[in-house]
């Protein structure tokens, strides 16, 4: 008789460690989509070593921006900072944004001059984006927007790819560093 409970047993264990599992996972994403939805000011700090940070996504019709908060981690120069925001902003939204950068897109590193952060991507974000104006603009801008937005001291954006000065993206002339436009900012 007591062989009969036993796979009884370890059923009921294994239920138990699934159910426990999905619990924990659900929350860890509950909270990134809560944190999503938040509309914080440049950085805050938060309890426990991180930064809020807000991303700029495309709307879900596709006509502008919208923010994302994200939780990353603390840091104490504003180049690692600005290369966990590229991260992020690479990663996607959790929200019910679209995601402006490629998945497959790659940064090599993030420097910041004085007021200007240079981005130097992979070939896989030139490579991995659609073609159009209004997602290259989303794309660019995405960018500028976060980083700007970010770091008070960043007003401009300058764009390398696999290390070299990139004339133009499509439509848009990145001779220059650009600075951000707020202006493309949508409400959800």
């Amino acid at each position: 008789m007591k062989q009969s409970n036993r796979p009884r047993r370890r059923m009921a264990l294994l239920l138990s460690a699934f159910v426990i599992s999905a619990l924990v996972i659900g929350a860890l994403i509950y909270r990134k989509y809560e944190l999503s939805r938040l509309k914080p000011s440049p950085p805050l700090t938060r309890e426990g070593g991180t930064l809020l940070v807000t991303l700029f996504f495309s709307s879900p019709d596709g006509t502008g921006l919208v923010r994302e908060a994200r939780e990353i981690d603390a840091c104490s120069e504003t180049a690692t900072c600005a290369e966990e925001v590229m991260e992020e902003l690479i990663n996607g939204p959790v929200g019910d944004t679209s995601p402006t950068l490629p998945s497959t897109a790659t940064f090599r590193s993030v420097r910041v001059d004085g007021d200007t952060a240079t981005v130097d991507f992979g070939k896989e974000f030139t490579d991995g984006l659609p073609t159009g104006s209004s997602s290259e603009m989303a794309a660019v801008y995405s960018v500028i927007d976060s980083l700007a937005f970010n770091f008070p001291q960043i007003r401009k954006v300058k764009f390398l790819v696999e290390g070299e000065n990139v004339k133009s993206f499509g439509h848009l002339d990145l001779t220059e560093p650009l600075p951000p436009d707020f202006t493309l900012e949508r409400k959800k």
